[in-house]
């Protein structure tokens, strides 16, 4: 059973229940204690759920023309096809490696391209063997041995940086949710602190971080 699969098995009557909204169903995902970057992944497939064929089955005759969207046509900065989910965030196939983290970051649009690529840039600097995913539409940095220790979500207004182990470090990044140990910065236009951002990277790369996959 693939992914999708797997997530229609299981959440499938969470969204047919009649009084389940969008702030219960966020509020259940929150309760399961995953990190943010899975949760905000989970809550887009389930987006995507609401409009596929399974949930046109339940709907009656035309389940059969119902179309999966999967977002809104774009163009990265080399002039390749993309599609950008909630928030303007790039949709990215799971893979590991640097080649899915470029690709993420030249589909970020306008000034996003330009911090993601900086983001990167600082990571590489200060963690020379960093490791690189994306997995749920977000580029992830890791360390051998230690787990993974930061992501990265664009969101319409600002791209989300996630330490994973952001409650231990020092100072603490401003921002923090359900999850004990994950603390993040909202990163606006102009507004990156690349002294601060070098030390979190740092000081987060050295400390045990998440090992979920």
């Amino acid at each position: 059973m693939d992914r999708m699969g797997r997530i229609e098995k299981i959440f499938t009557p969470i969204l047919t229940f009649p009084h389940q909204g969008r702030r219960d169903l966020c509020n259940f995902l929150g309760s399961l204690n995953l990190p943010s970057g899975i949760v905000m992944g989970l809550i887009i497939e389930l987006t995507f759920l609401k409009r596929s064929p399974l949930r046109g089955a339940q709907n009656g005759a035309n389940a059969m023309t119902t179309k999966r969207s999967y977002g809104t046509p774009a163009i990265d900065v080399h002039g390749n096809p993309v599609l950008l989910l909630s928030g303007g965030n790039p949709q990215i196939a799971k893979a590991d490696g640097d080649a899915p983290v470029q690709a993420y970051i030249a589909a970020m649009q306008e000034w996003k391209y330009d911090l993601g690529r900086r983001l990167d840039e600082i990571v590489e600097q200060n963690v020379p063997d960093v490791q690189k995913a994306v997995r749920w539409n977000s580029p992830w940095y890791g360390v051998e041995g230690l787990g993974w220790f930061l992501n990265v979500h664009c969101f319409a207004k600002y791209v989300k940086v996630t330490f994973l182990n952001g409650s231990s470090l020092d100072p603490l990044p401003p921002e923090a949710g359900k999850d004990p140990d994950a603390r993040w910065v909202n990163v606006r236009e102009g507004k990156l602190d690349e002294e601060q951002m070098a030390e979190w990277i740092r000081q987060s790369a050295s400390l045990p971080g998440w090992d979920g996959f």
